[in-house]
């Protein structure tokens, strides 16, 4: 195997796996490199789990959020040569679907996974539908089959129903169904009679169907050059790296390329160096061929959805296609008594060139300069994804203000609609009431509702504006045991708007740090965020009211300290602990007259105008407007 000259002899197999979030499409990853043997016996990735989520936010929060590639070699049954086998992890959050579009166009087959004892969720049918417009081919996994809920023949008959309702072809329904358990690095032919963890079975199940299902890559080798650049990397020896499949044709190091965007030629550059990808890492070689997924360096400005191609040939592929955005946010420097003392980038060119930076590579976003001001409105797929972008840049150092998101309208024929999803719940049934009441005050649309032993599944039909921050509030209800997913419908005639179901907030009215006494005498009036020794400011949001109005609280007040004792000295009353919000938690919490703080070391909820002078002159002349 020298130089990359194997491409010749070895076929090429380009799967997606794509699945709702938390199926365990990253688990199965994890076997599969493990059983390829990708890594030595001794080395650490063996003893890990979850290799692919390398991203310290995805290991926090237990999801993938950015689309990945690797590779791995497989000696087929019969067979003297390896055949390699390109393999794409996807994100399984509707909020994320940007990432599968983005990537989707480099596979020939696809990996669906669905849990044995969940189903198809709103998810599955999103990613479904993207390998279905992208006709790909299909590899049904029924996965977790180990579960005491499990019941693999009921959602396989699911999952059928689901693939007859999107096919655009017959052809789509002729797939092969495997069961597996991805934990254990386990898959199955036909559904065991009853599974046992110790058993001598492997994935050789799921290879030897890629090999026999998924078409072979390779094959256009004699046309010229071509790749559509599907995602961007960087390399701190030799700059931006392009990532894609390679369409048709050979290139070679050193080789002249052109940029191509609809037809036109954006500029003309050589290959420096190629790269094919194996394991984890990438390999640089000397030459790439047709149907490989490889990096090319030596293209200093690019964009994903540009075609490489050969100059004798300069045809742009298809550009990729991504959904539009359903939720805004508005971004800016920090302006906040507090500001700049926190945060290594403050300023408004500093934000907006880490905005621009992320929209190279994070299609599912739009940025535009805010009109009013120095600020940038950021447009996203949803709230945790919107989310996602602020904790990163918080944790690079950046300092900034966030408005409370809002949803995208749009005009159409006439008509002001706005963004509906499907919504799915699985909940104890103990709490389904609260559910139900919580959608209620939504104003949301119950579409249907099945109970499966101890779990309710409800599934609604709700405009975007009214399901801003149901997560929270439905974590809280069902202490933290509800699981809520949501498909995104499209845009329809706006509905009504769900009532304001948040109190007022906490205030501080005087700068300074929290003492305990003028906390214990403000815990009174509602659920405080902060505890002791706590910076804060004039117009700073310290709590929750247990009031439906904004109360003032002063809590850097001190005890006067006199010679005379008063009756019940030393009975002190107990401080409660404080209830700090998380970065998605004060998203939703925020009302339109606020503004969230966000710095690498605190986030802060604070009034828009600070100054209880400047509030009540806005508040009147917010209502002589309105009437």
């Amino acid at each position: 195997m020298n130089d990359g000259g194997f491409f010749y002899t070895m076929e090429i197999r380009n799967v997606v796996i794509i699945a709702h979030v938390d199926h365990g499409k990253t688990t199965l990853v994890d076997a599969i490199l493990k059983q390829t043997h990708t890594f030595r016996d001794n080395q650490k990735e063996m003893g890990e789990t979850l290799i692919m989520d390398s991203n310290d936010l995805e290991r926090e929060k237990g999801i993938t959020i950015l689309a990945k590639n690797t590779a791995v070699f497989y000696l087929p049954a019969g067979r003297q040569v390896k055949t390699k086998i390109n393999i794409v992890d996807t994100p399984g959050h509707a909020d994320f679907g940007g990432e599968v579009e983005r990537v989707i166009n480099m596979a020939s087959g696809a990996i669906l996974l669905v849990d044995a004892a969940e189903g198809p969720l709103p998810q599955t049918k999103f990613v479904l539908k993207k390998a279905i417009e992208a006709k790909l081919k299909l590899i049904l996994v029924i996965n977790k089959i180990d579960k005491k809920d499990a019941r693999p023949k009921e959602i396989l008959t699911q999952v059928e129903n689901l693939i007859l309702e999107m096919a655009s072809d017959e052809s789509f329904l002729q797939f092969t169904t495997l069961y597996a358990v991805g934990r254990d690095g386990k898959a199955f032919y036909e559904l065991p009679e009853k599974y046992d963890s110790n058993s001598k079975d492997n994935l050789v199940p799921l290879f030897e169907t890629i090999i026999k299902e998924i078409p072979n890559s390779a094959t256009d080798d004699e046309k010229p050059f071509q790749m559509l650049i599907s995602t961007l990397d960087y390399d701190n020896y030799v700059g931006k790296l392009c990532i894609g499949e390679v369409s048709q044709g050979i290139l070679k190091k050193d080789q002249p390329i052109v940029l191509v965007q609809d037809d036109k030629i954006i500029g003309q550059y050589k290959a420096q160096k190629l790269y094919t990808f194996e394991g984890l890492g990438k390999k640089e070689v000397n030459w790439v061929a047709s149907g490989d997924i490889v990096a090319i360096a030596g293209i200093p400005q690019l964009n994903i959805g540009q075609t490489i191609c050969d100059p004798s040939s300069p045809v742009s592929l298809p550009s990729i296609k991504v959904e539009d955005p359903t939720i805004k946010i508005t971004i800016g420097p920090n302006t906040s008594p507090l500001s700049g003392r926190e945060g290594k980038y403050s300023t408004s060119r500093q934000i907006k060139e880490r905005l621009e930076k992320e929209k190279q590579t994070n299609l599912g976003l739009k940025i535009e300069p805010d009109p009013e001001g120095v600020n940038y409105v950021v447009y996203g797929r949803g709230e945790l994804h919107l989310a996602i972008l602020i904790e990163t840049m918080r944790r690079e150092g950046y300092e900034m203000q966030v408005s409370k998101p809002q949803v995208i309208y749009k005009k159409i024929d006439g008509v002001v609609q706005e963004p509906f999803e499907e919504v799915t719940i699985d909940v104890d049934k103990d709490y389904m009431g609260l559910v139900t009441e919580e959608f209620g005050k939504r104003k949301g649309e119950m579409l249907d509702m099945v109970t499966t032993g101890n779990t309710t599944r409800l599934i609604y039909k709700i405009s975007d504006y009214n399901l801003l921050g149901v997560r929270s509030a439905l974590l809280t209800k069902t202490r933290g045991t509800a699981v809520l997913s949501s498909y995104f419908l499209g845009y329809l005639p706006k509905g009504p708007k769900m009532e304001s179901s948040r109190n007022g907030a906490l205030i501080a009215t005087k700068a300074g740090v929290t003492v305990t006494y003028g906390l214990v005498k403000s815990q009174s009036r509602g659920v405080l965020f902060i505890g002791v020794g706590t910076q804060v400011y004039e117009g700073m949001v310290v709590g929750l009211a247990s009031k439906d109005m904004d109360v003032e609280v002063n809590i850097t007040k001190e005890k006067q300290l006199t010679n005379n004792r008063s009756a019940g000295e030393g009975v002190s009353e107990a401080l409660v602990p404080a209830s700090p919000l998380s970065l998605e938690q004060a998203l939703d919490f925020i009302n339109d007259d606020e503004m969230l703080e966000v710095t690498p070391l605190n986030i802060r909820i604070r009034k828009t105008y600070l100054s209880q002078s400047q509030r009540r002159v806005e508040g009147r002349r917010a209502d002589s407007i309105s009437e």
